[in-house]
């Protein structure tokens, strides 16, 4: 089986590589990795979520924040902005981790998803690694009631 994330997060061609099933069980993935395992105990995960001006954007955004409010992170839309802005946004929120939904330079129809850790910073690969290996396993969390998480724009 190859690996999942590339040089920059995992990029293809949008709703047949990057589907919305696949930008949701990465969001739940990353939930676990970049939210509950380094949060303290009993504290709820906060998280950015951007995208640039790809038309898949917005449903993979929607998808992606679906799976990261369903595992119960709060989710800080930030809506259409560059890369920088969301590393940026990821650092002055404080926020846990942030994704940005871009595929840079690439064509218009492909589209990807690059995780943020805490600072806005780039993950490192051992990171992407445990990702990829929990998104396989699909051992999600599935919280209820009070414990899903709530997302509200960025403003």
């Amino acid at each position: 089986m190859s690996r999942l994330f590339g040089t920059d997060g995992v990029r293809g061609l949008a709703n047949e590589v990057i589907t919305p099933a696949l930008a949701m069980e990465l969001a739940q993935a990353a939930s676990i990795v970049l939210g509950f395992n380094t949060v303290k105990e009993g504290a709820r995960p906060k998280a950015v979520i951007a995208h640039d001006s790809r038309i898949s954007g917005e449903f993979i955004g929607a998808a992606m924040t679906a799976g990261f409010a369903a595992s119960g992170v709060d989710v800080l839309d930030a809506g259409m902005v560059p890369t920088p802005a969301a590393a940026y946004l990821v650092a002055s929120t404080e926020a846990d981790f942030g994704v940005m939904i871009s595929a840079s330079h690439n064509a218009a129809e492909d589209n990807g998803i690059k995780f943020l850790a805490r600072g806005g910073k780039k993950l490192d690969d051992a990171i992407e690694d445990a990702i990829e290996t929990l998104y396989r396993s699909k051992d999600f969390r599935y919280p209820t009631h009070g414990e899903v998480g709530r997302v509200r724009p960025l403003t």
